[in-house]
């Protein structure tokens, strides 16, 4: 008994010691090395860089994907029809691009005609500047008076590295455009006009094991893109509506223009109302000098907003894009901040892409969960 009572000791013992032994070799074998976070930290600025520095070509691809997306439904509606898909696709780009030109020369015209009328808002502006700038010179000099013989502050001078950095950006951003519209339409034909041949190889980029959880992150990407562009679409049609009846009403010039200026901006979430009062604002200089009507446009424009983003699009968008405040907020500052204008409208579906691909990645199911509202 003796005997047995020792050895049984001795084989708890080392069950207990291999036990422990065990937790230590998978506590040291699932630890995060330095090494590796250097190269997480080191591939995630690399990845920044390239965004930055191909700004231009990525976002033609971004732009592309997202109105392939947009238009496939009717590619399959006529293919289902017995079209063929290539001439669908061709229907379907020509009809996009013809749309796209008859939007751009009504806005040409009507921004032409505002041209024309510029030095009467201008000299309204310049002269607003120059008593607002007045009030406040005179502010300054009764907190601290100037003393008797100082020197006038120098006048500003343009530096040549500004003006040749402000002639960068403007060739750069004019680049980019020309690269948009020259690229973008045969993007486009070419995915529809090859989606499966595009969906099949792209499936076989990852193992036999990932396919399937690769195709359902890609369904859901599909289901997310088409209902956000779908339901932006009409929601930016409901806010030029009102918001050009609103500028007509109180007898606004070109109601119309303002009111498309006012529904592209709706697609910046926050700060799209903020920015649509500067227009509005500029041209109700020439018309209005109480504080009241501004106050008026202000917020009306707010309440179209409001309840375009609050009320209607929870309605025509769904709950697919979800998204919390915060996650919006963040979104729009990095890409508002890598790629300008363009980050900002694109800032959104990015966001519900990456969400979508945390919540079908079982590492990044927490990131997701987060990003959700």
């Amino acid at each position: 008994m003796a005997l047995r009572k020792m050895l049984s000791e001795r084989w708890r013992r080392g069950k207990r010691g291999a036990s422990v032994e065990t937790l230590e070799e998978h506590a040291v074998k699932t630890r995060p090395s330095a090494g590796s976070t250097s190269l997480r930290i080191l591939a995630t600025g690399a990845v920044v860089l390239f965004l930055y520095y191909a700004a231009g070509v990525v976002i033609t691809l971004l732009l592309s994907i997202l109105l392939a997306y947009f238009l496939d439904p009717a590619v399959e509606l006529m293919e289902r029809s017995g079209v063929a898909r290539t001439i669908g696709a061709m229907i379907m780009v020509l009809i996009l691009i013809v749309a796209l030109a008859a939007v751009g020369y009504g806005m040409w015209s009507r921004t032409t005609d505002f041209a024309d009328s510029w030095p009467r808002y201008s000299a309204v502006l310049r002269q607003v500047t120059t008593n607002v700038e007045g009030k406040l010179n005179g502010f300054e000099g009764q907190l601290a008076p100037q003393e008797q013989g100082a020197k006038p502050a120098p006048e500003p001078r343009n530096e040549p590295g500004l003006i040749h950095g402000l002639i960068l950006r403007v060739v750069g951003s004019l680049y980019e455009v020309v690269l948009e519209v020259t690229f973008v339409p045969f993007l486009v034909f070419f995915m529809l006009a090859g989606k499966r041949e595009v969906w099949h190889t792209t499936l076989r980029l990852f193992p036999a094991s990932r396919r399937t959880a690769v195709k359902e992150t890609l369904d859901d990407l599909r289901s997310v893109l088409r209902d956000y562009l779908a339901g932006m679409c009409i929601l930016t049609l409901i806010v030029i509506a009102a918001s050009s009846l609103f500028f007509w009403s109180i007898g606004l010039e070109y109601p119309v223009l303002l009111g498309i200026v006012s529904g592209l901006l709706n697609m910046v979430p926050y700060i799209g109302v903020v920015l649509s009062w500067l227009p509005a604002f500029l041209l109700a200089l020439t018309k209005f000098t109480t504080v009241g009507w501004f106050l008026l446009i202000a917020g009306a424009l707010m309440g179209i907003h409001i309840f375009a983003l609050n009320l209607v699009a929870p309605h025509i968008v769904g709950k697919r894009v979800q998204l919390n405040a915060v996650a919006i907020t963040i979104a729009l500052l990095f890409w508002g901040w890598l790629w300008g204008g363009m980050g900002l409208l694109l800032a959104i579906p990015l966001t519900a892409v990456l969400r979508v691909v945390c919540d079908h990645t079982e590492s990044l199911k927490p990131f997701g969960r987060w990003l959700s509202a």
